[in-house]
Parts: C-alpha cells; sequence; structure tokens
C-alpha cells in the first residue's frame, strides 16, 4: 500500500446461539461454553499512517475516542509486541449498537488487528493474532475467525463447528445499555430455568437440523437481565408471535434476535414492527454469515 492509502475493514457483529456459565473461575472470570454466530452486520474500520501515534476518530458521539476504546487497545498492543514505531488513525463508523450483546467493541478490534498485521506488512499469523486479542477481551479471538464456533473457557477457546444454514436475523435493540460484567457478576446458578443441552446442538449442526439446534438453545444469562428489564421478555414473546425458528437474547444482553427461514417473512416482520407506535427500539434484518471480517 502507499503512504496515506486507507484500507477499509468491515467487522462483522455476532450473536449467541447458545450460552451455559459452568462456574466462576479462580481468576474470577467465569467458565463458559457458548455457540457464537457471525451476522453481516458490521462496523467499518478505515486504517490509515499517521505518525508514531494512535489517533480515534468517528462521528458516532457514544465511541471513546481514547485508551479505553477496544480499537485504540488492539493498536498499542501490536506496536508494543512487535516494538514498532508506526502510528496509525483509526476511523470507526459505527454500525453495531454499543453495549448490545452483539460484540461490537470486540469486533472492532479484530479488525485493527487484522488491518494493521496487513498495513504494517507485520506477517503475523492468525494464532499470535488470537492470542493477542484474547488479551484484549474474550470475544476478540472468535470475532478474528468468526462463522459457527463453539466457545469454552472464558470464551478464547475456539472450536469450528459445520455452519449453521443460512437464515435471516432480525435484531431489536432496546434504548437502554446493559453492563456485561454487572450480568455476569449478578449470576446465580439456582435462578436459571432452561440450560442448553449444546451437545445436541453440535449433532443438530452437523446433521443440517434446524429443529435440534433449536429445541436444544437457550441463553442462560436471560436469568439475570431479564429479571432487571422485563422489556425483553415482551421483545421475544412479540417475536415468538411471528413465528420465528428461534428467539434469544444475544450475549448478556439488551439486543434480542429471532432467526428466519424466509426473507419476506423476515422482511413482514420487521414493516410490522415498525408501524407499531409503541415500539420504539433499534431494530434490524440481517443474515447469518461465515466469517467474522472481510477487507
Amino acid at each position: 500500500m502507499q503512504k496515506n492509502d486507507i484500507l477499509s475493514i468491515k467487522a462483522y457483529a455476532k450473536i449467541n446461539l447458545a450460552i451455559d456459565v459452568i462456574r466462576k473461575r479462580p481468576d474470577n472470570y467465569h467458565e463458559v461454553k457458548m455457540i457464537m454466530q457471525s451476522i453481516d452486520l458490521f462496523d467499518i474500520i478505515n486504517l490509515k499512517d499517521y505518525d508514531n501515534d494512535i489517533k480515534i476518530t468517528s462521528e458516532n458521539k457514544d465511541v471513546p475516542l481514547d485508551e479505553t476504546n477496544l480499537a485504540y487497545k488492539a493498536a498499542q498492543i501490536l506496536k508494543e509486541y512487535t516494538n514498532i514505531s508506526q502510528g496509525v488513525q483509526i476511523n470507526i463508523d459505527k454500525k453495531i449498537p454499543i453495549a448490545a450483546g452483539l460484540a461490537g467493541g470486540s469486533a472492532d478490534a479484530a479488525a485493527v488487528l487484522i488491518g494493521l498485521n496487513k498495513l504494517w506488512n507485520l506477517n503475523l499469523d492468525l494464532d499470535i493474532l488470537m492470542k493477542l486479542g484474547a488479551t484484549l477481551g474474550s470475544d476478540v479471538p472468535f470475532c478474528l475467525k468468526g462463522g459457527t464456533i463453539l466457545a469454552t473457557g472464558r470464551g478464547e477457546i475456539l472450536t469450528p463447528l459445520n455452519n449453521l444454514p443460512d437464515l435471516f436475523v432480525i435484531l431489536v435493540k432496546p434504548k437502554f445499555d446493559v453492563s456485561t460484567a454487572w450480568v455476569y457478576n449478578n449470576f446465580a446458578r439456582n435462578k436459571v430455568k432452561k440450560t442448553p443441552n449444546i451437545e445436541n446442538m453440535i449433532i443438530g449442526l452437523k446433521e443440517n437440523n434446524i429443529t435440534k439446534i433449536v429445541e436444544n438453545s437457550a441463553n442462560v444469562l436471560e436469568s439475570v437481565t431479564i429479571e432487571k428489564y422485563p422489556e425483553i421478555e415482551k421483545i421475544k414473546e412479540i417475536l415468538n408471535n411471528e413465528e420465528s425458528l428461534l428467539t434469544l437474547m444475544s450475549g448478556s444482553g439488551p439486543t434480542v434476535f429471532a432467526l428466519i427461514d424466509n426473507l419476506a417473512k423476515a422482511t413482514a416482520i420487521v414493516e410490522q414492527l415498525k408501524s407499531k407506535a409503541d415500539f420504539n427500539h433499534e431494530i434490524f434484518l440481517v443474515k447469518t454469515t461465515k466469517r467474522g471480517y472481510f477487507i
């Protein structure tokens, strides 16, 4: 690339087809077992050489422009790991809602790792980028790989699975944010009403059996988030009434997703939701995808 050229990367969001929390670990992280799925809702990360510093820009007023941003931390950790003096200007064109359970910050960090590896000609392999990414956040390694993946440990140990069949995804993001740390800190196993059978879901993916995948799905974190924010349950009920294949909260919330097997049906549901005068949530219609980023 020529100096001052801009490298653009699409950073894809994720949903969780299942989440189970096994225990709290001695390091204060939680042992989890999740099936994660990439969707084609994405931020666009634009990278450009910038003296020796790291600069974040964004038109979205909610995006932090300092060292607290995971994208900044990703650039910083690469500079430290490679002892490189180059800097970068990172522009974040934000499309993924913030604090929504969709791994938007992690996706941005993953895109910066991938992009700077190319922009700075570092030639680091994906395993190294994933190890660096894991120090930034548990979802970053997944965002580097993408697709349909079993995540264990604190979320950083990844096992690729058979891909989920192509489906349409309706996302409903309420007008409030949820702290992931707060949800995990308040998780109590005895309050969980349904746990996922992830082994059966993996079999369902191998068999391309949507019914088996859906019947064995659950998100144990709903027991925390919905108790404090009952509006999430109302959204789930509305989407369930629309005959979705699966309706579930993603991550620690508050976003709810519905899997739909037909574009016409998905479009009709979205139009119906938008026509409701009292339904003032953000709504997105996207698809599942088999990648975590795209340059």
